[in-house]
């Protein structure tokens, strides 16, 4: 069964999860269910398809709405990075080496 939002049933408990880049300058994502952690290099959010890495330079958060789930970054972005949970060690394993 699909957990996402297919634009076909009541959103209830169903949340799209979109990622609009402008430019490697501007980012718009839907579906953030939390915020983890953030700095001018690196963002770390949990959405609703798993963990994304937000890497680049002079990140800043533009936008916050935590009730729609919807996070926007600004600033030069080197790289987007899906983090998959196949196993809870290797998630922590990461996770630890990230905030050494």
């Amino acid at each position: 069964m699909n957990q996402y939002y297919d634009g076909n049933k009541d959103k209830g408990s169903f949340q799209e999860h979109d990622v609009i880049m402008r430019g490697r300058k501007l980012l718009d994502i839907t579906g953030v269910k939390q915020v983890e952690s953030f700095d001018n290099e690196e963002f770390l959010l949990e959405t609703v398809m798993g963990f994304l890495s937000v890497r680049g330079h002079n990140l800043q958060m533009k936008n916050l709405d935590v009730d729609k789930g919807i996070v926007s970054i600004k600033g030069k972005v080197n790289d987007l990075v899906y983090i998959d949970e196949q196993s809870g060690e290797k998630a922590k394993g990461f996770f630890s080496k990230l905030f050494r």
